[in-house]
């Protein structure tokens, strides 16, 4: 019994050792938290913490630190939170802080903590302006503002909205966006023309007054940057006022958008059809199990906050927790109590000098930056002391509530859904790639994002008073009213018409009493810059200048700066009119071609042809008649052979061009009226000091000045009447002799004096005519897009025809200046051909030649030089061939009569001799003893005879081989 007794005492005596050193290695940590616990935001907060710390140590009962809670509240205060947060440090001596909730209470307290070397953990406090502090104490568990910036700016840019207005509360947390979201949107072309700032401290009435402000400009896209207050009164206040209707585009950030589950139902009401930029959480079952806990354990804190639903902010406040509690583990130091130190803070406090040090401070923060878990709010990990962006939602508010309508991350920008990110689609930066929204007013059809705001008044558009064509501004005295006709205004009314939308305006000559225009076309545009006019319609050039102070639609004329000059007939009188139509060296080629062509001819002929022999003086001219005559087709001689005939086809081919193109070039030259403008270098009118001339207040001077005019030359002119009197005058009897205008005037002036001018060069390059309004009006973008459908369009053309009609009779001011006459360029590839058809057949006919006769060449003594035997050959080309079918018929009679003297001549020569040629010259000719024609009759026999016989062997037998020639 005994011995039971004393195994049951040590049995108690070891628990309670076991008790005591477990309860000595479970050291308290002291946590402090500060937050505004009258806020909805505070509540949810501090609901999460407790439920966090309640979570993890269920889960870790083996840990040996506990986070022990203080709370403080801040009562949306800054001092206050600064006086919770010093509290806490010196009195309680915490290890780390939850909170703040506000940016501004959070730049305090971050102050402190970096002294007392105190991690300051926030889960709400998003300005981008905290990462200025660059504190190594400050941990942001949530995502800084300025990573949603380009999202946003990414919607703006995909509904085609070139302006946005930034509506921001005026405290740390309102203004630290604004740097980053203004760049955002200027680097996509999106223009902010205002900052509205709301005070947190105004009254209804001003935010009123601000929201009436905004209703006078023209720009209806607006960016929110507002906690839920004044964000719910600002969006109720303009419900109110009417600007939750069509025609306006609310965009807010995660300011609202992560709190929209927590807002009152008559705030969402007043914000149906609102686009909002939240935090992208994904809906695991984890969360929906901590969702419904929470819930049950917030309404049993508060029980009447029933409409209050779990946001972003919770999971945050909860992770953090979770990550204090994991790094406090870690931690080695067992130090207990704060170090004192002297401490020299600046912050103006009370008993600072009292606050210590934290011993484990640095140990925490280290373990801290490198905690890593997976929480309820996706992957936690700390980069710089804060959460990474990674997706936001797009939401659109609709009925009781918010409904997604896409996705934005950094990789893929909008989506419609977040399936075609994990299977690698590309989609582009559109709308198409958002679901469909409902916008203000209940419209399904998306706003254009500006609207003329009319509170009774129309577009004030001025006119200029100048050249009827364009702008005409005629007074009824019955009706007192102005009617204002012109292409111009045609065009402008077409372009309005266009316009998916109406706009209202009124025409406002720019004129004096008197009825005259009431400066210059710059002048007119300078009402434009100094708000006087809403737009200009009229006969306005777009240059660079003036677009430095104004903004100008696409054009809808031709554009450029010509010149114009008076023409004259410039058909040529001389004697010497018909060498015109070719030019010189054409000439010179066809009468080369000419000689050579007979040069061909008669070598191809003189062989076989009896037209092309005879004394030389006969065969020259009967060689160039042949040639020449081909002319105009009206040669006699006969070509017999076959190389001749293909010569002389491609020659008359040649001959039937050339004549037929000189007929028509002559005929156009005689009959044809030939314009010809009197000026055609403007080089011309500066060396000889003659007038030009420009139209009034026109931007055509500058550019003459920079030509090198003198003043004395420039002359000014309001009417195609009064240009017409300038150049009757002429430039020396105080008239011009040219003037400089933009091709639509010239096209006026062509159009009434067609017969008269004439449009050269030089022209210079302007933008043509276009409409002007006020820098970056989002006019500009529709109107240009309008008159790209007018001018694609057949009723531009009628615009035109009605306005500028011009008649058939008029010249053509396009046409080439160049010369009219026909040069070797137009016909070297017919000189060509013939060329090269006549020298292959001289190279044909020599080959063939030098075959059939090459015992001459090769028969002589060798010592014989070579240019007796050419003289040989030459000799030989120089008799008939009359074994030529052209001299078979006419030589047969007196080849038989011959043949008896052959034979007799033969006999009489030594039968131990070769036949010798006489040494005297060769070049006697058989047919020399004839006739050279048949009238003449024929020689007797016998003279043949004995010709034949003095001259050794007849021609057309083959000469006996040569020994010698000596």
């Amino acid at each position: 019994m005994i011995k039971h007794v004393n195994i049951l005492v040590m049995v108690l005596l070891c628990a309670r050792i076991l008790e005591g050193q477990q309860e000595k290695e479970n050291r308290i940590v002291n946590v402090g938290v500060v937050l505004d616990l009258g806020r909805t935001l505070g509540k949810i907060g501090m609901s999460c913490i407790n439920m966090s710390i309640s979570d993890f140590y269920a889960a870790h009962p083996h840990y040996s630190k506990r986070l022990l809670l203080h709370i403080r509240d801040s009562q949306n205060d800054v001092l206050v939170a600064a006086s919770a947060a010093l509290d806490l440090m010196r009195n309680e001596e915490v290890e780390s802080i939850l909170g703040p909730i506000s940016s501004m209470q959070a730049n305090f307290v971050v102050n402190l903590g970096e002294e007392a070397h105190v991690p300051i953990i926030t889960f709400a406090a998003t300005s981008p302006s905290l990462t200025s502090l660059m504190s190594s104490y400050f941990f942001r568990i949530a995502q800084n503002d300025s990573a949603q910036v380009n999202a946003i700016s990414d919607i703006v840019l995909s509904f085609g909205w070139k302006q946005a207005v930034p509506i921001y509360v005026d405290n740390e947390f309102g203004r630290g966006i604004i740097p980053f979201l203004t760049n955002a949107l200027q680097q996509a072309n999106i223009r902010v023309p205002y900052l509205s700032v709301i005070s947190p401290s105004f009254s209804d009435l001003q935010i009123a007054n601000e929201l009436y402000k905004l209703m006078t400009m023209q720009t209806r896209v607006f960016i929110v940057h507002m906690s839920e207050n004044p964000g719910s009164r600002l969006f109720t206040i303009a419900k109110h006022i009417g600007m939750m209707s069509q025609d306006y585009v609310w965009i807010i950030t995660n300011g609202m958008a992560n709190l929209l589950t927590s807002l009152d139902g008559s705030v969402v009401d007043a914000m149906q059809g609102v686009l909002g930029v939240k935090t992208y959480v994904p809906k695991t079952k984890r969360v929906r199990d901590f969702e419904v806990r929470w819930k049950r354990e917030f309404l049993d804190a508060y029980p009447t906050m029933v409409d209050v639903n779990l946001n972003v902010f919770g999971l945050w406040a909860y992770d953090a927790v979770t990550a204090l509690a994991k790094a406090v583990e870690r931690v080695k130091s067992s130090n207990v109590g704060f170090e004192k130190v002297n401490n020299n803070m600046s912050i103006n406090f009370s008993d600072l000098d009292t606050l210590g040090v934290s011993p484990i401070g640095e140990d925490l923060r280290d373990a801290l930056s490198d905690t890593t878990f997976t929480g309820l709010a996706g992957e936690f990990g700390l980069a710089n002391g804060q959460l990474q962006a990674t997706i936001f939602q797009i939401v659109n508010v609709n009925g009781n509530g918010e409904r997604g309508i896409g996705f934005w991350t950094p990789e893929k920008r909008l989506t419609r859904n977040l399936m075609s990110l994990k299977n690698g689609s590309t989609e582009n930066n559109t709308n198409m790639n958002l679901g469909p929204i409902i916008w203000p007013g209940d419209s399904y059809s998306t706003p254009k994002g500006w609207k003329i705001p009319i509170n009774g008044k129309k577009l004030r558009i001025g006119i200029p008073v100048a050249f009827s064509e364009f702008v005409n501004v005629a007074h009824d005295p019955d009706t007192n009213t102005t009617k204002v006709t012109g292409y111009c205004i045609e065009v402008f009314d077409a372009v309005v018409q266009a316009l998916p939308y109406a706009l209202p305006y009124e025409f406002i000559p720019f004129k004096k009493p008197d009825g005259e225009m009431a400066g210059t076309y710059t002048d007119l545009i300078n009402q434009v810059y100094h708000g006087k006019f809403d737009a200009v319609v009229g006969d306005t050039t777009i240059t660079a200048n003036r677009s430095n102070y104004v903004d100008f639609t696409l054009p809808y004329t031709e554009s450029g700066v010509s010149m114009v000059v008076p023409v004259k007939d410039n058909r040529d009188k001389s004697a010497w009119v018909f060498l015109k139509p070719l030019t010189w060296d054409l000439w010179m080629m066809t009468a080369c071609s000419f000689v050579f062509i007979g040069f061909v001819v008669w070598v191809l002929e003189h062989h076989i042809n009896k037209d092309f022999r005879g004394p030389p003086s006969h065969q020259i001219g009967t060689s160039f008649w042949f040639s020449f005559s081909t002319m105009v087709f009206a040669h006699r001689e006969k070509v017999v052979s076959n190389l001749a005939r293909f010569v002389v086809i491609i020659w008359l081919f040649v001959v039937l061009i050339l004549t037929q193109s000189y007929t028509a070039s002559l005929t156009s030259l005689l009959t044809v009226e030939q314009l010809r403008p009197t000026v055609t270098n403007v080089y011309d009118l500066k060396n000889n000091r003659l007038s030009v001339g420009f139209q009034t207040g026109s931007f055509v001077r500058g550019i003459l000045e920079s030509l090198g005019f003198q003043d004395f030359q420039l002359k000014k002119y309001n009417s195609t009447e009064q240009l017409d009197e300038l150049f009757s005058k002429g430039s020396e009897n105080g008239g011009i002799a040219a003037a400089f205008d933009e091709i639509p005037y010239i096209r006026i002036l062509l159009a009434t004096y067609c017969s008269k001018y004439t449009m050269v060069d030089p022209t210079f390059k302007t933008d043509g005519f276009g409409f002007v309004f006020p820098r970056n009006s989002p006019l500009v973008a529709d109107v240009s897009r309008a008159i790209l459908k007018v001018t694609e369009d057949p009723r531009m053309k009628e615009i035109e025809n009605g306005w500028f009609h011009k008649q058939s009779s008029c010249p053509d001011t396009s046409t080439s200046l160049s010369s009219n006459s026909l040069g070797l360029d137009n016909f070297w590839g017919l000189f060509l051909i013939s060329g090269v058809a006549s020298v292959s057949a001289l190279v044909i006919f020599a080959t063939t030649f030098l075959y059939e006769h090459r015992h001459a060449w090769l028969l002589y003594n060798p010592n014989t030089s070579v240019w007796r035997r050419i003289g040989v050959l030459l000799r030989i080309f120089d008799q008939k061939d009359l074994s030529s079918h052209t001299f078979k018929k006419d030589e047969s009679v007196v080849q038989d009569r011959t043949q008896t003297s052959i034979s007799h001549c033969a006999s009489e020569a030594s039968p131990s001799t070769h036949y010798t040629p006489p040494s005297s010259d060769f070049s006697t000719q058989t047919e020399s003893k004839f006739s050279f024609s048949e009238d003449q009759g024929t020689v007797s026999q016998d003279n043949v005879e004995v010709n034949r016989c003095n001259q050794g062997p007849p021609q057309q037998q083959q000469q006996p081989p040569l020994t010698s020639l000596d």
